[in-house]
């Protein structure tokens, strides 16, 4: 089978859910007439049972694509989506129909923790995507940055595989400019990663320093299947974005250096 072709949508059959099935059905000729969706290494996705998956992220679009390409593959996903959505009229009900977990970004909301609430939809055994990055990587040339713990954790909390996953080509349907351009008819491009190997940090309490560790180890990964995808190297030394005076949250900012 040529790994880039188009891969025909499986029959949904686990995780059941109406409002996503609706969805997705009312979303399907849209979203194809948009771009094109290839998926490599499909066989790397847990065909049964919850897991953490870790896509890149730098584009408005990228949940709804990373979505709608596991969705054709007959897998419902459960996001970290801002709380704020979830006041939002019809959308907050769909998120919180489709399971949705909702995430106090500002930490203004009482007793919010969003490892807790991801490993118990985890408990439900659901796919569970978590970009590590946190927002929008702020990297000029849209290279993943620096990533947060919150992945890692849930992965190691709830016992469950963490798996690495790559897009391209979102970006040129929405920018971080958020100026959408319709045509002509894009590709987006992903590829699964294997289970990255956190045996060593299970069991046992972690220090800051060990899930940083951890979790760069997830970035590393994350880069690798970035760098098949667009081909190149990553630089060298990870983006940060307190370092050039960026705001990680809000409307994005390349700040200066």
């Amino acid at each position: 089978m040529n790994p880039d072709a188009p891969l025909p949508p499986q029959k949904r059959t686990r995780e059941p859910n109406a409002v996503f099935a609706v969805a997705g059905r009312i979303a399907y000729v849209p979203l194809l007439a948009l771009a094109s969706y290839r998926l490599k290494n499909p066989e790397k996705l847990p065909a049964d049972g919850a897991f953490v998956l870790t896509p890149n992220h730098y584009s408005n679009f990228d949940p709804l694509a990373v979505a709608f390409a596991l969705w054709r593959r007959g897998r419902i996903t459960r996001f970290l989506a801002k709380e704020s959505l979830f006041r939002v009229p019809v959308l907050g009900w769909i998120l919180r129909q489709t399971k949705m977990v909702p995430v106090d970004r500002s930490g203004r909301t009482r007793g919010s923790d969003p490892v807790a609430a991801g490993v118990a939809s985890l408990a439900t055994g659901a796919c569970v995507v978590v970009y590590p990055e946190g927002s929008l990587t702020r990297q000029p040339d849209l290279w993943p940055m620096r990533g947060k713990g919150g992945a890692v954790r849930m992965a190691i909390d709830a016992g469950v595989p963490l798996i690495p996953m790559a897009s391209w080509g979102v970006q040129e349907l929405l920018p971080p400019s958020n100026k959408l351009r319709l045509f002509p008819r894009k590709r987006f491009t992903f590829v699964i990663g294997d289970p990255v190997d956190l045996s060593a940090y299970r069991g046992r309490h972690l220090d800051q320093h060990e899930v940083a560790e951890a979790t760069e180890l997830v970035m590393s990964r994350i880069d690798a299947l970035v760098a098949e995808l667009r081909g190149g190297q990553p630089p060298a030394v990870r983006y940060d974005p307190a370092h050039h005076n960026q705001s990680e949250i809000g409307r994005f900012d390349r700040g200066t250096s």
